[in-house]
């Protein structure tokens, strides 16, 4: 019997940039239109009031978890009294119950805030799904610290206690081109969906023509595929399929909801 799953993943900008409230929408009309199953999102936004992740999940009628800090961190000044006293986190979605879930922190010696990864299992009708979102450190300066935090997400997705009848998922903003160094501890022991997907060599989800492109980041991350779904097969004898690589996040009535644009991917598998 086949099982499948539609993931996304998407870096949703916090409150950061202008007009961050008209971008809102269009978030929501992206997820709709994709139909995605589990959802991990990076930048997100929480109060003490509930989260950016809840007020999705609610209005998509899906699980929602969330977990803070993550990168890049809010500002300490804030630019505008709309970012006062906010998290900024990531989260997950779900069509199906999240069943477990826990914030790891990851290494970070450069930073006095211990940013995590959120590590969760979904009730997907083949059983036990198990799931990492994460955004990883985005200062290319910082090369110690991205290469432990891939290492540690490696690590985390090839647990062999999350061995079972689903695969094993790894994605966010990893702030790595695909080809980088930086991803090499995921790269030798998870397969990237996009190239399994037959995605686009030359796929970008930090565009440089986006109206607020980060430029100051550089070459290593701009116009570059730096946001990723990684996966494993859930034991030996299982295969798994990815049927379709996309990206997501076109601007919606002329505005764009994020500066990064989602990876989504179709996964189908079965046991041999």
């Amino acid at each position: 019997m086949d099982h499948q799953l539609r993931v996304m993943t998407w870096n949703i900008w916090w409150r950061f940039g202008p007009r961050w409230r008209e971008r809102q929408p269009g978030i929501l009309e992206t997820v709709r239109r994709f139909t995605p199953d589990v959802i991990a999102l990076q930048e997100v936004w929480g109060t003490d009031a509930g989260t950016q992740a809840d007020e999705l999940a609610d209005a998509l009628g899906l699980h929602a978890v969330f977990a803070a800090p993550s990168y890049p961190t809010a500002p300490e000044s804030p630019e505008n009294p709309d970012q006062e006293g906010v998290e900024l986190g990531v989260a997950l979605l779900s069509r199906w119950p999240i069943t477990q879930y826990e914030a790891i922190p990851m290494p970070s010696r450069h930073r006095a805030w211990d940013p995590v990864v959120l590590k969760a299992t979904i009730d997907h009708p083949a059983g036990p799904l198990p799931v990492l979102a994460a955004c990883l450190e985005h200062a290319t300066t910082y090369s110690d610290d991205r290469l432990a935090q891939a290492a540690l997400l490696a690590d985390l997705a090839t647990d062999p206690s999350t061995d079972g009848p689903c695969p094993s998922l790894a994605m966010g903003d990893l702030n790595a081109a695909a080809d980088s160094a930086v991803l090499r501890p995921l790269r030798e022991v998870l397969i990237d969906a996009w190239i399994a997907g037959g995605g686009a060599e030359d796929a970008v989800t930090l565009p440089s023509s986006h109206p607020s492109a980060p430029l100051e980041a550089g070459p290593e991350l701009v116009d570059q595929r730096i946001d990723h779904i990684f996966y494993r097969p859930g034991h030996e004898d299982q295969l798994v399929n990815v049927e379709s690589a996309m990206i997501a996040g076109d601007a919606v009535d002329g505005v764009f909801p994020s500066d990064h644009r989602a990876v989504v991917c179709d996964l189908r598998w079965h046991d041999r």
